[in-house]
């Protein structure tokens, strides 16, 4: 049974500004951000019943204190509300937050604002799955198909996908929900992973991590690209030698190059079979993106993880410019409108595979892939969710891979809940991991 709301309010939306060193051993480095420091501006709602939810919006370091100001730009919004107006109706809830029209301004829909938006919205629907008890993918999957569409602010994607096209998608799906959540259960979900691939990694470590990677299971690993190209042929020559000619092998640019600069530099690499080129241009530049995919075809083409909203999203699929959706769980405005984009990609006929290329984004990303699964696509062809091997242990329940595929979370919420140790250690720039030295190069 389901706790009762009655009187009880949110007593307080606490945002802190944490961040990780991952630029001492070059962890997450690509040829745009060098040298990130891995960093979240995490959120923390409180209700005066005592609950709590808990969020993060994923920055690379310096930034990180323009999010959090973010998030508490939006507290004033939060505060105060009734917790049972605040999960009866998380759309509501959602589009407050990205409605307020002097802060929508900033935007709108998009930027450290729709981020922070996005960071309260996750917080809020992590308190609603701990008061229901459920992982985030189960609490979505288990909804009926007439809830979930009501969920999605349909106003500027009703050219592309209409209320009436999303529940026949969702009904489709419902008759094998049971089935494939028990197929859920005992298999997991395919995973690729970016741990060999960061571009300031020498070369031995990228052959060594690559084995490592198949040994483990994984038949699709990723390696970072565009700064160099004879380094970059020289790198996906030697991943290719070292995984064999079985193994897939995607590979990213970061938005480094301009839509010819992209042609040429993949057609000098496609000799090595890349699966995808992932953000070959300006994540803004549909048509950019059109133009790359039909020229470079068969190597797939995939965005996402730095596309600003559902109408983004919708204008790449509507334009055939990508062959691959990269969601991410803190980019857009939280759950409700990643639901919206997954509909979208059904729409269209197009695999989702999410970024999880940062601090917390495996931990809550996967419950948006599982939901895709069990009561969205009902596949996982052609579907994988990034995993990255660096900082899980920072997290309550942090991600499990076996055979290079994600299981299941089976505890309450949406995985974002980092322990309070961690917290007080990496709080920037007072932590004590953070001392003066190294602080000052941030």
């Amino acid at each position: 049974m389901a706790p009762d709301l009655t009187g009880e309010v949110i007593a307080a939306v606490e945002a802190i500004d944490v961040r990780f060193p991952t630029s001492r051993e070059l962890d997450g480095s690509d040829a745009m951000n060098p040298e990130p420091d891995y960093s979240a501006a995490y959120v923390t709602i409180r209700t005066s019943g005592g609950a709590e939810g808990f969020g993060l919006a994923f920055t690379v370091g310096r930034g990180n204190d323009v999010q959090v100001a973010a998030i508490r730009a939006l507290a004033p919004l939060v505060v105060g509300l009734p917790v049972a107006d605040v999960l009866g109706d998380l759309r509501g809830f959602s589009e407050r937050l990205t409605g307020d029209s002097q802060l929508r301004w900033l935007g709108p829909q998009k930027g450290a604002i729709h981020m922070a938006a996005g960071a309260i919205v996750n917080a809020a629907w992590d308190l609603y799955a701990r008061r229901e008890g459920k992982p985030l993918w189960r609490l979505l999957a288990e909804m009926s198909p007439e809830r979930l569409v009501g969920l999605v602010d349909f106003r500027y994607l009703r050219d592309a996908l209409t209320p009436e096209e999303a529940l026949e998608i969702l009904q489709r799906a419902h008759a094998g929900r049971e089935q494939r959540q028990q197929e859920l259960l005992g298999r997991g979900y395919p995973a690729y992973t970016t741990t060999p691939g960061w571009l300031g990694y020498t070369d031995e470590k990228l052959v060594r991590l690559a084995k490592e990677a198949v040994a483990d299971g994984f038949d699709l690993i990723k390696l970072k690209v565009g700064a160099d190209n004879s380094v970059d042929i020289r790198r996906v020559a030697l991943a290719r030698e070292a995984v064999g000619a079985g193994t897939r092998i995607a590979i990213d640019a970061n938005q480094a190059w301009g839509v010819e600069q992209a042609i040429t530099w993949l057609t000098s690499l496609a000799p090595y079979d890349p699966y995808w080129i992932e953000e070959p241009t300006s994540p803004d530049d549909v048509l950019g993106h059109a133009a790359i995919r039909q020229a470079v075809a068969p190597i797939k083409v995939a965005t996402g993880e730095h596309c600003h909203n559902q109408v983004m999203f919708k204008q790449l699929l509507q334009a055939e410019a990508i062959d691959v959706v990269q969601i991410d769980a803190t980019r857009v405005a939280g759950v409700n409108e990643n639901i919206a984009i997954l509909l979208l990609a059904a729409k269209f006929g197009v695999p989702v595979c999410p970024h999880a290329g940062g601090v917390g984004l495996c931990e809550m990303v996967q419950h948006l892939a599982m939901f895709d699964y069990v009561a969205v696509s009902g596949s996982t062809d052609g579907r994988f969710i990034e995993y990255v091997d660096h900082l899980h242990e920072h997290f309550v329940e942090p991600v499990v891979i076996r055979d290079g595929r994600y299981m299941p979370p089976e505890g309450p919420g949406i995985g974002a809940r980092m322990h309070p140790e961690s917290v007080a250690a990496y709080r920037f720039p007072d932590g004590p991991k953070w001392n003066s030295n190294l602080a000052s190069s941030i």
